[in-house]
């Protein structure tokens, strides 16, 4: 099976890449930039020749058309995930119109399976107390959550005329291998060198990348079976259960002071104006704190193709080896989580 990829050299792209092509699949990756593949797959012993490259940009009408050309599935895991509010143009642009753009693409290609790779914050602010496969598309005024939200009206608008999408909503993820050291993986850099004395109240679904890399394969692997919406597997934490977990996998007291997430959103839309003129960055994102505010829960086994969440202790312990050896950490900050990684795949 022949399985185009958007994204692949992202951090839920690239393990779920290697999680499609350990299940026996070729991929075709849409890339801007060929150059970062192999650093972004090394560490998953991916077969030479089991991945093909377009170059181009999911913005591109003919580099997408080309990349969807002739596939059995298509995984569209292309966005822009940051509270950074230097790039609020740019993911406005990515996550809707390129989702536009290579979903039309993979219908009019005939593929099979079109996976679609939204998020729970999309999803945010919950209008329930629990999230669902059924929980309406979120309004929040937060530039990624709304862009995010935009492109999911847009996978269920296919959805609904018919076409083969599948809508996954990964939770924040942590895990190892994170290319570009995305927002979640920072802020758990940004706690252990202790950049975040003030953290907000509430909470968030939290899951391993590996685990929502083995949806996807799942998903592809299994065409036409089951529903059409997924979370990936998760488990709901506070901020405080947050912090509590690392100090578990570091041994270290990694003292701070928790306020209520409301109150601290003024401080965060500060930040935010700051951030668009201060060229280092900010650990304090109106966005973060506001999808701690909107603390709302995925219910149990809501369409996660019965993968069970691995232990957190795996998880952070995992996030935090990977850290220290890629120099994101010193020894003193990963404390007493140096063993090598437990593991290192994503399936």
């Amino acid at each position: 099976m022949l399985v185009s990829v958007t994204g692949g050299t992202g951090f839920v792209g690239a393990h779920s890449v290697a999680a499609i092509v350990h299940m026996g699949h070729r991929v075709r990756l849409l890339v801007r930039d060929a150059s970062k593949v192999e650093r972004a797959l090394a560490p998953f012993a991916v077969p030479p020749g089991a991945v093909d490259l377009e170059v181009g940009d999911v913005t591109d009408e003919g580099a997408v058309t080309r990349a969807v050309r002739g596939a059995d599935a298509v995984l569209h895991a292309a966005s822009v995930y940051s509270f950074d509010s230097r790039r609020h143009e740019l993911m406005r642009r990515v996550n809707e119109r390129g989702t536009e753009l290579v979903l039309g693409a993979a219908r009019l290609a005939g593929a099979g399976t079109v996976i679609h790779v939204s998020s729970v914050a999309a999803l945010l602010p919950a209008r329930g107390r629990v999230l669902h496969t059924g929980s309406p598309v979120g309004r929040a005024r937060e530039t990624y959550m709304a862009s995010k939200a935009a492109a999911e009206r847009v996978a269920r608008r296919h959805q609904d005329e018919g076409a083969p999408v599948v809508i996954t909503y990964p939770p924040a993820l942590l895990g190892p291998h994170d290319p570009n050291l995305g927002d979640q993986t920072t802020r758990v850099r940004d706690i252990l060198r202790g950049l975040m004395p003030f953290r907000p109240l509430g909470g968030f679904p939290v899951g391993d990348v590996r685990d929502t890399a083995a949806l996807h394969a799942r998903i592809v692997d299994s065409p036409g079976g089951g529903p059409d919406r997924h979370f990936g597997p998760n488990r709901y934490l506070t901020i405080r259960r947050f912090v509590q977990e690392l100090r578990e996998v570091t041994g270290r007291s990694l003292p701070g002071i928790v306020l209520p997430a409301r109150a601290m959103i003024p401080v965060g839309l500060l930040a935010d104006l700051v951030q668009r003129v201060w060229p280092w960055d900010i650990p304090a994102q109106y966005g973060a704190i506001y999808t701690c505010a909107c603390a709302t829960r995925v219910a149990e086994n809501a369409g996660t193709y019965g993968i069970e969440p691995r232990p957190l202790a795996e998880t952070f312990g995992d996030t935090v080896r990977w850290l220290l050896e890629s120099g994101h950490l010193s020894a003193h900050q990963a404390g007493r989580a140096r063993p090598s990684l437990s593991s290192v795949t994503a399936h």
